[in-house]
């Protein structure tokens, strides 16, 4: 993620949206600035899961859900434990088929002490 930021808009929609900790950012520009704002970091993915969206819900869309948990650390912070779900939606042009990220929610997980 830190190396190449403004490639990661390619894994997006043209109209995705990411909600990151309930702040909501969307278009390719958009997220390309708020990839580019980001610190550096370091995230440790301990778990992920998949599942597929039923078609009545996406209109007939190939969908997928992924869930993933983990840590990340940014530059000048301590490890924080995050949440992440993705919505990829598979995008057929010229026989040839692509998944992007439709939706993206973000979130830390902080408990209470």
């Amino acid at each position: 993620m830190d190396k190449r930021r403004r490639v990661l808009t390619k894994l997006y929609l043209d109209k995705a949206t990411l909600v990151w900790n309930g702040n909501a950012v969307s278009g390719q520009e958009g997220l390309a600035d708020f990839f580019e704002m980001l610190p550096s970091s370091d995230f440790q993915v301990t778990s992920f899961d998949c599942q597929p969206v039923h078609e009545q819900a996406t209109l007939s869309q190939a969908t997928v859900l992924v869930v993933t948990c983990g840590s990340v650390k940014f530059e000048g912070s301590k490890y924080r434990f995050f949440n992440q779900n993705f919505l990829l939606t598979a995008q057929t042009t010229n026989n040839n088929t692509v998944w992007r990220i439709a939706s993206d929610c973000f979130r830390f997980q902080d408990w209470l002490s």
